[in-house]
């Protein structure tokens, strides 16, 4: 089994930055992607940036540029450092991992930007 837990999330205003963190933990051996998805109410669950196992990134077109995603295989950690942040960038973020082909998600952590 696998356990990932996140953590950063806050409230902060328009403009400022936050770092969420993603620890996995439990059965890992051979992990090919992790990432960070958000989801608002109502809407379903989107992919703000993930990376594989090789190291290539990929980002939502709206957070391109403001968002940097990095992982450090020897702790198991990928923290998301968000930059810039817009009121549009308020929702719950989650953790992600992809192992074996099975998909494990974090309970997820608060990001509201607001003034």
């Amino acid at each position: 089994q696998v356990q990932l837990v996140e953590s950063g999330g806050d409230s902060v205003q328009p403009g400022e930055s936050l770092r969420l963190s993603c620890t996995a933990s439990g059965s890992l051996y051979n992990i090919y992607a992790m990432a960070w998805y958000r989801q608002t109410p109502g809407n379903e669950r989107e992919l703000v940036a993930g990376i594989l196992n090789t190291g290539t990134t990929n980002y939502a077109d709206s957070v391109r540029g403001r968002f940097t995603l990095s992982r450090d295989n020897a702790k198991n950690t990928a923290d998301l450092q968000m930059n810039r942040l817009k009121p549009e960038d308020t929702a719950v973020y989650y953790c992600y991992l992809v192992q074996e082909n099975f998909e494990y998600w974090g309970q997820g952590t608060q990001v509201t930007v607001s003034s």
